[in-house]
Parts: structure tokens; sequence; C-alpha cells
């Protein structure tokens, strides 16, 4: 599979997600905030809506098997034993506080599902997870139990956050930025990220266009927009530092891009990323929270190659910027509508976050209604899952037709328990291709 987006609106081929899994269910309240959720997920009801996020996706994708589930991909890499040990080599690196290397022996020799349990689920679930094995074993395995359970005995807290698969990379063109995060907490799904990208088959085609930055510097997947094969819109915002955005444009501006627009954004928890309060819709249409983009200016600049060199020049405003690089009018439609109550609230509740499936197809939590509302007054018909998937779930669903201004589609699924977490369609997932519409 070759691997390719040069657009945030292309057609979705390929794309990377995870199901929620029992890691939500080890979250505790008290830990809630370190893990950087303001609630706790039931999980049950998490994984249901976003299956049926996904089952949207499988029926525009020309190809199903393409909606890849990380964590299997994971375990595929866990396979190989140098997949292994690179993990384990990093995570020691990455956490000097925690006694890792004095258990190094025990999580090479774990098989790759345990390993990722641990890793994922974190040491509670695997002290049960292994004690439940243990009932099953002979009286010879009890010098290994005792091993595992020091290994369980060091504190590892669940990765919920890997619901978020978009803040793990940038597929741009045919390279790929690997996110460094910016938060201890999702430093695991980084290094997990690191060694998928490094050792598993998927992403051969990149391998020698990976992008990676320094310790010190921080970019995350949220961040970055593709609108074109040249121009690309990065957040300067609490996930992302200038440093890393501008390391980045040394790799990106030898690959094709001929333009990075940074985009100073709140360094707030509302607005985490740029895909929080902007996202593309279609080829002339963009869904932004209005408190930030209608009212702030001064705020953009445009990163540019000359003479092997990075120029720096400022910009008035984004859409303004955008129009100037794209060559194109945009029409700018507003998360919320018309009313700024409207406007935080379901900003607050991703309604800016849509993910486009196609062009003028997008996804977006149904319980954003006065977006919705300011989708349908642009021309798009609104659509709950299930009403998609009855008439287009049997069919052969062309994507193409609704490019034009009148077949526009906004499908909106449940997401009750989903935005607890803090994001929306665009943010899990991940996409790795996206296919240009027929001319």
């Amino acid at each position: 599979m070759a691997l390719n987006v040069s657009s945030e609106i292309y057609h979705l081929s390929g794309v990377i997600v995870h199901t929620p899994g029992p890691e939500l269910s080890w979250v505790q309240p008290g830990m809630k905030h370190e893990l950087l959720f303001d609630d706790i997920i039931f999980e049950v009801h998490a994984r249901e809506e976003h299956l049926d996020m996904l089952a949207v996706f499988k029926t525009i994708m020309k190809d199903p098997t393409q909606v890849y589930e990380i964590r299997a991909l994971f375990r595929q890499c866990f396979e190989q034993k140098e997949a292994r040990e690179y993990f384990i080599d990093e995570l020691i690196k990455t956490f000097p506080s925690l006694p890792l290397s004095l258990v190094r022996t025990e999580l090479e020799a774990l098989e790759p599902s345990d390993l990722l349990l641990w890793t994922i689920e974190g040491s509670d679930s695997f002290s049960k997870h292994m004690f439940s094995l243990s009932r099953l074993r002979k009286p010879s395995g009890l010098a290994s139990d005792n091993r595992l359970r020091a290994l369980a005995n060091i504190p590892i807290h669940p990765i919920p956050n890997l619901l978020f698969t978009r803040d793990l990379a940038a597929v741009i063109g045919n390279q790929i930025i690997l996110s460094r995060a910016a938060t201890p907490a999702r430093l695991r799904e980084s290094i997990l990220m690191d060694t998928l990208v490094h050792y598993h088959p998927l992403f051969h085609p990149v391998r020698n266009s990976i992008i990676q930055l320094p310790a010190e510097q921080s970019i995350e997947g949220g961040d970055i927009l593709v609108a074109s094969e040249k121009l690309i819109l990065v957040g300067i915002s609490e996930r992302s530092s200038f440093a890393g955005v501008l390391k980045a444009a040394e790799s990106l501006m030898t690959g094709g891009v001929e333009t990075i627009l940074a985009i100073d954004i709140p360094k707030q928890r509302s607005s985490m990323h740029l895909d929080t309060i902007f996202t593309f819709a279609s080829e002339y249409e963009c869904v932004i929270y209005p408190p930030v983009f209608q009212n702030k200016a001064n705020n953009v600049v445009a990163l540019r190659k000359q003479d092997d060199q990075i120029v720096v020049e400022s910009r008035y405003h984004i859409k303004e910027a955008l129009e100037e690089f794209t060559g194109r009018e945009y029409t700018f439609i507003s998360c919320g509508g018309n009313e700024r109550v409207q406007q935080e609230r379901e900003q607050w509740t991703d309604g800016a976050n849509v993910f486009a499936l196609a062009p003028g197809v997008i996804m977006g939590y149904d319980r954003n209604t006065y977006t919705f509302k300011a989708l349908e007054e642009h021309g798009y018909t609104y659509l709950k899952t299930h009403e998609f998937l009855e008439e287009y779930g049997n069919n052969n669903y062309d994507w193409s037709k609704h490019k034009s201004t009148n077949n526009k589609i906004a499908i909106g699924f449940e997401g009750h328990e989903l935005c607890r977490g803090r994001g929306g369609a665009r943010c899990m997932t991940l996409p790795i291709q996206r296919t240009p519409s027929p001319t």
C-alpha cells in the first residue's frame, strides 16, 4: 500500500484507528487529570459509538480492510524481536525515574500480546491478567510468576488517549512526521508509534522519509492540517512548539511542501490543537470556531524556503493567507452557528472537529446540532449514522457524486461517551492514504 496524503478532503483510502478498549476502564477518577481527561468514560458505550463511526468509514472507503486497528498493528510489530528490543530501549531512556532497566529481562521475555497489554492497559490490568494466568500454571511456573510480579509492581498508568490516533503522526505527501508528545501521559504512545513506523511493513514505503524531532521539541498530529501537497497548516498550541514546527519544516520543504502557515492559537485546554477549532469540510469550506478566527488577527506567519533558508513572513488573517497560497476563495462555517453561547458549548464538544471522508462528505458528533444547522445552510444534507447506512450500506457507494454543491453530506454519529475524552472524529483518525477525485 502506497502511503500518501496530499489533502484533508481527498477520498479516504487508508486510515489507522483505535477502537476503545479496557484501558478506558482502568482510568480512576483520581488519575483522570494526569491522563488528560476531564471525566471517566464508560468503555462499552464508547466502543459502540466508535464502531458506528467505523461502519460509515467502511461503507465509503473502496476497501474496508484498510481501516487498520492500531492495537493489531502493534501486536504484529511486536512479533519481531528487534522491534520489542527497540521499544524497551526507548522506554528505559524516556522514563529514567522508573526502574525499568531492572526488569528488562522480564519485559523481553513477555509474549507480544502481554507486553502490549502492560504498555496500553497499565500495571493494574497486567497484574490481574498475570494472576489469572498463574492459576492455570503448574508449580514449575512459580519462579516465572515471581519475576512477572516484580514487573507488575512498577506503577504504569493506562494510556487512554491512544483513542486519538491523529496525534501520533501525520502523513504529508509521501513523508511522515512522528509526533513528539508534549506531555508525559502520552510519551508511551509516541514510543509505540516510533516503533511501529520503523518496524511494521505497512510503513515500508515511508521508511526513508521519516521526520522525527529531538526530545526537547514537540509537535502533535492534531496541529497539522494538509491543505494541499504544497501547503501545510500547523497550530502553535499548548502541545506543539514553534521550534518543533521549524525543525519539521526543514524536512518537509525537501519533500515538496512550499509553504507552512503557522497559526498561533490560545494555549488552553479547550483549544489544545488547531483541529479543535479549525477543520476542512470541502475544497472550499472550513468549519471554524468564530471567537478565535473572526476576531483575532496577526496570528499567522508563513514559512517559505528561499536560497536554502527558511523565511518567516507575517500574515494578517488565516483566511487571507489560505486564499493567497491556494488561489481559492474559502467559506468559513461557524461551529455552533451564530450565537456565542452555542459556539462555546459546541466547540467544547468538538463541533469544529469534523472529519472529511471525501470532498463534501464529513462526520461529526450529532450532539452539535447548531453546527449541523449551519452546515445545512451551506448546502449539506444532514444524516444520522443509521440513516446514512440504511440508504447507502447495501449499495455500491459512489462517493464522487457528493463533490458537487448540491450533494454534500454531513453525517452525525453519537459521541456522548467519546466526547468526554475531548476529541472528535478527526482526532480519532490517522489517515495514511487519500485518493484524489477523478477528473
